[in-house]
């Protein structure tokens, strides 16, 4: 079976807006409802982030030794560190890079249908989102590689997340120091060590904590809404064809598709509040983009859909960085699918399971492998 849509949430969020989430010894009450969810994601003050490893679920401290930056901390200090960053999560808005975006995803287009068999998730959405994250990063296209042997989670995509902790430390830290005598402003690295806060450069360990989140955050993510699209269109190519048919058809098929994948199902905040401080609360942004007080027939994918409030890129001060990047893969996506593939064949699936309690969530695939038809042979 292709990819469900599914309000995996429904039953808990029709009982009540909360449902809890046992994490180890930890009980985490999770916020369902669109209402409540938005709420808690502006109300910093009682649902906060500065919280070291804790706004991941689950946390990580095992994982990486310093803080993410700016997504663990609070207003004002989030802004300051977010504003360093931004020029470079804004270059996906660029027409040039825009372009590259293209010629990249038709060039594994291509790959991919001369094989009689490929794994979306491996060999067409892994290298992707590594390829297009040098060009967001101005540096060298064969770092990619490196990246791709890194799987589709730097933490969790093996047996030995600890160790894959390290192994991503280790190439940041020395990247950061390699990059200690550059003046190329359009290198990320670089820049990094230009930077100054509050009028001073920033320490090693900011650095390593903004690198730790550009290199983590968002990684699987696209990964996994890369192949729902791919897999959406193996079942209905005339739908995705209809909705390349012009720019604000696009836009508006991207953001369908991001509401419906919901490619990041929750996010942490510790109560700041009087009642049970120091707790933690799950904002769930899965059950939120499928709240029928919010999204009429919410489990029908409609690439039509307008207005589209969703949650899927967060909400608030921490809207997500690299909303941009993905807006910008998927758009490419959806315009080359449409304009060279005539099909796509699913072989075989393995679904990418997330279990809360007694529910699962389907967030991607683990696997799947296709193969592609192209209508313009001269691509093979």
């Amino acid at each position: 079976m292709p990819f469900r849509v599914l309000d995996a949430f429904k039953s808990a969020r029709d009982r009540d807006d909360a449902f809890e989430l046992t994490v180890g010894d930890e009980i985490i009450p999770m916020l369902l409802s669109y209402k409540a969810v938005r709420g808690a994601a502006k109300d910093w003050r009682t649902y906060s982030s500065d919280a070291p490893f804790r706004v991941p679920i689950p946390s990580e401290e095992r994982e990486r030794s310093v803080r993410q930056l700016p997504i663990e901390t609070d207003p004002p200090d989030h802004r300051r560190y977010r504003s360093l960053i931004e020029p470079f999560f804004r270059r996906p808005m660029e027409a040039h890079y825009v372009a590259r975006i293209d010629s990249l995803i038709v060039e594994l287009i291509s790959d991919c249908a001369k094989r009689p068999l490929f794994d979306v998730v491996r060999d067409f959405a892994l290298p992707i989102q590594s390829r297009a994250l040098t060009y967001m990063l101005g540096v060298p296209e064969t770092e990619a590689e490196t990246w791709i042997g890194w799987g589709t989670h730097v933490f969790r995509d093996g047996a030995d997340s600890e160790q894959k902790g390290t192994v991503l430390e280790d190439y940041l830290v020395g990247a950061i120091q390699a990059a200690e005598t550059s003046q190329d402003a359009h290198n990320f690295f670089a820049a990094l060590n230009q930077m100054e806060i509050d009028g001073r450069p920033l320490s090693a360990e900011e650095k390593l904590g903004i690198s730790n989140l550009v290199f983590a955050g968002g990684r699987d993510t696209v990964i996994n809404a890369i192949s729902v699209v791919m897999s959406y269109f193996a079942q209905f190519p005339e739908h995705v064809s209809s909705a390349a048919s012009d720019q604000k058809s696009i836009n508006m098929a991207v953001e369908e598709f991001i509401r419906v994948i919901s490619p990041l199902t929750h996010i942490g905040r510790v109560n700041r509040g009087e009642d049970n401080p120091g707790s933690r609360v799950s904002l769930c942004w899965a059950a939120a983009n499928y709240d029928p007080n919010v999204f009429q027939s919410a489990e029908a994918i409609d690439l039509a859909r307008s207005p589209n409030p969703h949650v899927g890129f967060g909400s608030g001060h921490h809207a997500c960085l690299g909303a941009p990047q993905a807006r910008a893969i998927l758009r490419s996506l959806i315009r080359n699918l449409s304009g060279h593939v005539a099909s796509i064949k699913v072989e075989e699936e393995i679904a990418n399971l997330e279990t809360f309690g007694s529910l699962k969530r389907q967030v991607g695939f683990k696997l799947l492998a296709a193969s592609i038809s192209l209508l313009n042979k001269t691509m093979e």
